[in-house]
């Protein structure tokens, strides 16, 4: 994606996201009412998040079959922002469980579900800061990465779909696109979807092409003492 094509696509899908979002009419329901309008930014940070975890692994393996600099930095940058927009997700969840369950954190197992996921993510980046040694926190947090992602899948998809949850689509309960997920809203929802991963994606590059630079700079630097 070396193109600049992408990323007015996603300045406009995001543009059109919050306007169409706050704007258009949605599916009068009972509780839920107008905070389903949650739903274009609430569930695409879960995709976002996906996404970017997903890349992390991809380069997390790349790096225990060729280890580099460049691969390790990839998977280390893709996971920081996987991390934000797991965050971003638990909190948009939580603002929206406060107005239709009552409270904030209603211990649903899909909330709890995906408070673990995130707290195994958060344990790879204390993984990181605990070894000094460059090629030895590379190689355990690449192998950690495999272990976060594969944790991942059961708490998010599998577990709560096993158990009562209150979240549509979990535990028996009917997902939105099965009953109140009209033709409008997925206008909407799934341009939100792909605009929030190309978000990602963006900051993620970002970080990467300046976390590479610097890593360039400390070389040249390097040399230069020696």
């Amino acid at each position: 994606m070396k193109t600049s094509g992408w990323k007015i696509l996603c300045v406009v899908l995001l543009l059109y996201t919050a306007v169409a979002g706050l704007l258009l009419d949605v599916p009068r329901l009972n509780i839920v009412n107008e905070t389903i309008r949650a739903l274009y930014f609430h569930v695409p940070m879960w995709f976002g998040m996906v996404f970017l975890f997903s890349m992390s692994l991809w380069h997390a393996i790349r790096y225990l079959r060729n280890p580099s600099i460049e691969t390790d930095i990839h998977s280390f940058e893709y996971a920081t922002v996987g991390l934000v927009f797991g965050v971003l997700g638990i909190i948009t969840g939580m603002i929206w469980a406060n107005y239709t369950w009552g409270s904030p954190w209603h211990g649903d197992p899909k909330q709890n579900s995906a408070a673990i996921a995130l707290l195994v993510y958060l344990a790879y980046f204390i993984l990181r800061g605990s070894l000094s040694n460059d090629e030895q926190r590379a190689k355990l947090s690449a192998v950690y990465n495999v272990f976060a992602f594969v944790a991942m899948i059961p708490l998010l998809f599998i577990i709560p779909r096993m158990t009562s949850s209150m979240h549509p689509g979990n535990g028996g309960n009917p997902g939105f696109n099965a009953y109140d997920l009209d033709s409008k809203m997925r206008l909407v929802f799934y341009p939100a979807v792909i605009g929030w991963i190309l978000l990602g994606y963006w900051i993620a590059s970002l970080r990467i092409r300046l976390k590479l630079a610097e890593e360039k700079l400390n070389e040249l630097e390097h040399e230069k003492n020696s």
